[in-house]
């Protein structure tokens, strides 16, 4: 257990620290609200309008595809390299991680959420 007390207090001053240099900006930081700080503000142009209405998730729902994917190719590498001294447990368990990945792609993609229009 002594072996973690390094780790511990790590993460209790990286803590105190971060408390600290919020405490440092809310109370010493300038607080002069005006009306241009207000405007919203867009690649340094005036916005021509507020957005109104539903914006579509198709962009957001293709990202969390693309990282859920890549992530999970992610834990194949560590897989592959150590694959000879793990014998065919290895190989019965990553085709059953591979068939649920497959199966949430064929669900995503009869669902119709990897067609872009």
């Amino acid at each position: 257990m002594s072996e973690y007390v390094g780790i511990v207090v790590t993460f209790v001053l990286a803590g105190a620290l971060v408390a600290a240099f919020i405490a440092l900006a809310s109370t010493l930081g300038p607080r002069m609200p005006s009306a241009a700080k207000s405007v919203p503000f867009e690649c340094g142009q005036d916005p021509l309008s507020l957005p109104t209405g539903h914006l579509s998730i198709k962009f957001y729902l293709t990202a969390i595809l693309f990282i859920l994917f890549d992530v999970e190719l992610v834990f194949l590498y560590p897989l592959a390299v150590v694959f000879r001294d793990l014998g065919m447990w290895a190989l019965a368990e990553v085709v059953i991680f591979l068939g649920v990945l497959m199966a949430g792609f064929f669900y995503a993609w009869d669902n119709g959420a990897l067609e872009w229009q």
